[in-house]
């Protein structure tokens, strides 16, 4: 069967498709990285080989396949190879702590784990059964099956486990979401109209991040090119972009606010970008404004989970007058609000955000509460993931996020949501970047208290730009503190970590 025909079936795998088109256009570059390249046949047969080396070694389908690495063509190949196995990818993150990985290699059960020279040590004092192949050695090489070689075909069902995403660990210990095959297929399925076909896409965030996958599969799927940054650095991003005529890219918004702040950003080429994307973390409408000023080139905002759910798209170009929100549900998604016991709220008023589509994970690895707890049912039993967020849709069916629920902060029995107080604290000239958290308060129950980022060249002390912003406030919204910082701390992927900030600020009541 023919990629196109795979391609428009109810059903295919990314390894079936991949050799499809390894037939039809083999020569064409597949994935590239600063040292090399692999073009579709030499990915195929780097497939083959891998998985018929994890056969060999004894690792059964349905079983998983850890990976600690920075991007690069060799981890991509491995993690399309364990799929080819019928195995699970599980990517895990690189700055998580030794005890974390540790735990994750046990929680997936991996009997081998694939490890870069920079995270050789990751795991080294650790109590871990699987066995360690370096990816970046002559130990890999070694390790592959003989080329030519061809694994034992397995057949794939729509349910079967294509990876294991663990969560970033910004609300506890991290959770494995297990998300099926046919769950990447309807991600790459629903792109049908993105252009990946023709695409050069630039990857970089991590590979273990779903903000990648739902990108970097996608392109692979219709037959594109995926270009791996390892590590990401905004003039790097420009000089790569330009130099390889790079047409989508998925970035989040912190990266997209680099790139805008470099001096020199318009004397850059960027006439082949056709399609840019952005997930994961609040984008706010002033930045929305400023790509689709100066970088060609449609802007489309994703709101999702990597659980799944339901997920909202925003065409920045199409609705200029909708940068302050996310967009409306994607076809095949539907997205309600619900209250605190769990009744749908009406329209225009607020509700946490529960959704349902294809793309929905089967739950939370060996955790059955965690996953019933994510889970909510309508009057007709249809299945719901809960987002944690806090909405509203306005008069045109656009969603407005107001905030994380868990970063509610309820203060003298008034809801207050950080994001309020944080769009007025960034409007400060001296302030660069900001969050706010709530602490506890023996008075109020909870507080606000705000850490900035200083604006170079631009001198006001933390008490005045904290007068400034509680005088555009309301009375309950109010900071008690406001701290100046360094650098906000963040995930791989952009998003602040409030915990962190709540940990290390440790304050007695106020």
């Amino acid at each position: 069967m023919s990629a196109e025909a795979l391609l428009t079936s109810d059903f295919a795998t990314l390894p079936d498709i991949i050799r499809e088109h390894a037939k039809e256009r083999g020569g064409k570059t597949a994935v590239a990285d600063a040292d090399g390249n692999y073009t579709y046949a030499e990915l195929d047969a780097m497939m083959d080989r891998i998985a018929a080396a994890l056969r060999r070694d004894g690792v059964e389908q349905g079983q998983s396949v850890a990976i600690i690495s920075a991007s690069s063509i060799a981890y991509a190949a491995v993690f399309l190879g364990t799929l080819r196995a019928g195995c699970v990818a599980a990517p895990l993150a690189p700055s998580s702590t030794p005890e974390a990985l540790a735990a994750m290699i046990a929680d997936c059960g991996a009997p081998i784990v694939f490890l870069d020279g920079d995270n050789q040590t990751a795991i080294a004092e650790q109590r871990v059964a699987a066995k360690q192949i370096r990816l970046d050695t002559a130990e890999f090489a070694e390790w592959l099956a003989p080329p030519g070689s061809k694994p034992r075909p397995v057949t794939i069902d729509p349910a079967d486990g294509f990876n294991i995403i663990y969560s970033s660990g910004t609300t506890g210990t991290p959770k494995g979401i297990v998300q099926s095959h046919d769950m990447r297929w309807s991600h790459i399925g629903r792109n049908s109209a993105s252009g990946y076909g023709d695409a050069v896409t630039m990857n970089s965030t991590p590979l273990y991040s779903n903000t990648t996958l739902v990108s970097f599969l996608p392109t692979l799927g219709w037959g594109g090119t995926v270009f791996l940054m390892k590590k990401f650095d905004a003039r790097a991003f420009l000089e790569l972009a330009e130099k390889h005529r790079v047409t989508h890219a998925m970035l989040v918004p912190v990266q997209y606010q680099r790139i805008m702040a470099v001096p020199d950003f318009d004397r850059f080429d960027l006439s082949a970008f056709r399609f840019k994307t952005s997930t994961s973390a609040p984008f706010s409408p002033a930045l929305k404004a400023d790509i689709l000023a100066r970088w060609p080139g449609r802007l489309v905002e994703f709101y999702g989970m990597t659980e799944g759910g339901a997920s909202t798209g925003l065409d920045c170009t199409a609705f200029p007058d909708k940068l302050h929100t996310v967009g409306q549900p994607l076809p095949g998604h539907d997205m309600r609000l619900i209250d605190d016991d769990g009744n749908e709220v009406a329209q225009g008023e607020t509700g946490e955000v529960v959704g349902r589509s294809p793309a929905m994970m089967t739950g939370y690895h060996g955790r059955k509460q965690a996953t019933a707890d994510a889970e909510w049912y309508d009057k007709y039993g249809n299945r719901f993931i809960r987002h944690g967020d806090i909405g509203r849709f306005d008069e045109d069916g656009f969603l407005i996020l107001m905030d994380r629920k868990k970063d509610l902060i309820i203060s003298g029995g008034f809801n207050i949501y950080p994001v309020d107080i944080e769009a007025v604290l960034k409007q400060h000239p001296a302030v660069q970047e900001c969050t706010v958290i709530g602490v506890p308060s023996e008075q109020w129950g909870e507080t606000p208290v705000g850490f900035y980022v200083p604006n170079s060249g631009i001198d006001a002390s933390a008490d005045e730009i904290m007068a400034w912003t509680n005088n555009q406030l309301g009375k309950t919204q109010r900071l008690s503190a406001l701290h100046p910082i360094d650098e906000l701390p963040r995930s791989a992927i952009g998003k602040v970590l409030k915990r962190e900030l709540r940990d290390r600020l440790a304050v007695q009541p106020a």
